[in-house]
């Protein structure tokens, strides 16, 4: 089977949107790439610091509601059609609710052949890594970096706190098909 999807999951700031750049530098086809972080950005402005929306404490903590997962069942449906149509997609995750979020891409996915990542740093370097972003809630990093990773299951998984990017990028690569 060919691999049309690669999913990584990982907490704020652990690295995986430079990860994902690299890794459609260094695949030979082209790779759509999408984010967590996209889907946030394209919800309307009402539904930021909403019950029913996505809400971020000012110690970094997520919460998310009901029209939330309703929209973001439908990115995700909307994301896995497009693999079902001949696109290779890359998406940088994070998994807030662990397997529970795993599970939510699996009932989608179906038969789409994906290589899960786990993509895993350090919380102090991670937290370095938002401050000098800037345009994080500092105490996201830390609170994420472990969660995410609660129960959910990897084919693969790379550490971003002494390895670079691209060296990331390319031991993903070597494994897909």
């Amino acid at each position: 089977m060919t691999t049309q999807m690669i999913i990584l999951n990982g907490g704020s700031s652990a690295g995986k949107s430079g990860i994902v750049r690299c890794l459609q530098a260094v695949l030979p086809d082209p790779w759509l790439a999408f984010g967590v972080d996209s889907f946030v950005d394209a919800l309307p402005a009402k539904m930021q610091a909403s019950d029913a929306g996505i809400e971020i404490a000012a110690d970094g903590r997520v919460s998310v509601g009901a029209d939330f997962r309703a929209l973001e069942e439908a990115w995700i449906e909307g994301v896995v059609a497009m693999a079902r149509a001949g696109a290779r997609v890359v998406i940088d995750e994070v998994f807030l609710g662990g397997a529970a979020s795993q599970q939510r891409w699996q009932k989608a996915l179906g038969d789409v052949d994906v290589l899960w990542v786990g993509v895993r740093c350090e919380s102090s370097v991670a937290a370095g890594r938002e401050v000098a972003r800037g345009d994080r809630v500092h105490g996201m990093a830390s609170l994420q970096a472990d969660v995410v990773h609660e129960g959910v299951i990897y084919d693969l998984e790379v550490d971003t706190t002494h390895t670079e990017s691209l060296a990331c990028a390319r031991t993903i690569a070597a494994h897909v098909s």
